[in-house]
């Protein structure tokens, strides 16, 4: 099975990239994984309008995202939604790309009223490509990273929402 995680900051370190690593690391063994950020395919996502155009390193991302048997995609929270490119990356997949594909979503944010804006427009992102999203979204704020790694308690959180998702495979 192979399991890719996207992250939608565009900097490093970033506390998203710090959850997806460790969501990436609790899968079990004998799985693939990969975990790309935005910045890994800067400044040429921004300036990519059409798949067919995407230069080698966007495209081996792309690949990687669609031939995923399992998606997890996190977000830094930017006035109260997902990051922009972030959904340009999704944009330039067709409408079927994703379908069926189980996903797992979580974003990092500052405010706690921020959480449910951008679980809505993850969700509905995810359920326009009808991928399926089975567990619950995974909100962490300042406060889940002492020290800049996940506590026990988001850990747990990741750990439970990705045996949910992995479960349906």
């Amino acid at each position: 099975m192979k399991i890719v995680a996207i992250t939608g900051n565009v900097t490093r370190p970033s506390k998203t990239r710090a959850l997806g690593e460790y969501a990436l690391s609790s899968v079990p063994p004998g799985h693939a994984r990969y975990l790309f950020d935005l910045v890994d395919v800067l400044p040429v996502l921004g300036t990519t309008l059409w798949r067919s155009e995407a230069p080698a390193g966007l495209a081996t991302v792309l690949d990687a995202i669609q031939s995923s048997d399992v998606l997890v995609v996190g977000t830094p929270v930017f006035k109260s939604s997902m990051t922009g490119l972030l959904k340009h990356l999704f944009d330039l997949f067709e409408m079927t790309a994703l379908q069926g594909k189980p996903v797992l979503i979580f974003a990092t944010g500052k405010a706690e009223a921020h959480g449910e804006h951008v679980e809505a427009h993850l969700r509905s992102l995810m359920g326009f490509f009808k991928a399926e999203v089975r567990g619950d979204f995974i909100y962490a704020m300042d406060g889940d990273f002492p020290d800049s790694a996940p506590s026990a308690e988001l850990r747990a959180r990741v750990d439970r929402e990705l045996a949910r998702t992995l479960g349906h495979v």
